[in-house]
């Protein structure tokens, strides 16, 4: 006989709002879930676990990996997903969609190869000022970009512009 407790049935009730939607939901050991959602041609995935102290954390694994958020809740982590997969649907309409993936994937290896710089040699400080300045000179860039470009997605706040 199962029992099942409380949080482990809303969470139930969680995934099945998810696979409303179109989404594959894989359970590992009960702690570890992996969303899938592939619909016209947009495949996105993500994973999420909950910590022993009942917080979730989410990242999206595909179409380029980042983590997203960390939660209180399963709805919490629901509604992320959500609004996440929506956001895309939106930039799917952008005929510049692909050159962004590919653009963030780039960052992403980015992000690998800084690390690997700096956990396997020592540098000198002259090349550290040149790589933050070359990160500030990007990050304004981005800023620029974003204050001269039309806004096509209200439903959310970014998160990261604020």
């Amino acid at each position: 006989m199962t029992i099942f407790s409380a949080r482990r049935l809303k969470h139930q009730f969680c995934i099945e709002e998810l696979r409303k939607i179109g989404a594959e939901v894989m359970e590992i050991e009960g702690i570890m879930f992996i969303v899938k959602y592939h619909c016209n041609n947009l495949n996105i995935e993500y994973i999420y676990h909950i910590s022993p102290d009942n917080a979730y954390l989410l990242e999206r694994i595909k179409p380029y990996s980042l983590v997203l958020s960390e939660h209180t809740t399963e709805e919490s982590v629901i509604n992320a997903i959500k609004n996440d997969i929506d956001q895309f649907n939106n930039a799917r309409n952008s005929k510049n969609f692909d050159d962004f993936v590919s653009i963030d994937k780039d960052l992403t290896k980015i992000v690998r190869y800084f690390e690997d710089l700096y956990l396997y040699y020592n540098i000198n400080n002259e090349d550290i000022n040149y790589l933050k300045n070359e990160v500030h000179k990007m990050a304004k860039s981005i800023i620029e970009i974003q204050d001269r470009s039309k806004r096509v997605y209200h439903k959310t706040e970014p998160k990261s512009f604020r």
